[in-house]
Order: structure tokens, then sequence, then C-alpha cells
């Protein structure tokens, strides 16, 4: 990934937000809530897991997205 211009930079910066997105629910270490009680729990571990789906879909989706502009695609 490499530092846009004009156009492109919506795209890198949505790029960077969600890779920091994806980096704090990595931090966030779901797997050891499971070792507590459910009473213990500051979110449900699914909902960490489900978030990470999501926001690697994203990922993907921007990532073709980038693709597509450099090569001076329409994306259609």
């Amino acid at each position: 990934m490499s530092t846009p211009s004009g156009e492109n930079e919506f795209l890198y910066e949505l790029h960077v937000e969600v890779e920091a997105e994806l980096t704090a629910v990595a931090a966030s270490h779901p797997e050891e809530e499971l070792s507590l009680p459910v009473t213990e729990w500051l979110y449900d571990p699914a909902d960490a897991e489900r978030d990470e789906i999501g926001l690697r879909g994203i990922l993907d989706a921007i990532e073709v997205l980038e693709d597509d502009s450099r090569r001076g695609g329409d994306g259609a």
C-alpha cells in the first residue's frame, strides 16, 4: 500500500482506519474472555469475532477498489 494522491486519498485513509480497527479487535483478546465467567465478560467474544470478520470483508473490498483505481478502471 503506497501513499495516494488525489482521488485515492479517501480509500487510503479508509484502509488505514480499518487496519487500526482490526488491530484493536485483535488486541482485545476475545479468546481470554471465554475463560471468565459470563458475568465478568466486558463484551461478548462472539461480537468481537463478528466485528473482525466484517472488518476483514471491508478491508478486502477497499483493496479491490484500490487495485481497480490503480489500473484506471471505472469500478463497473
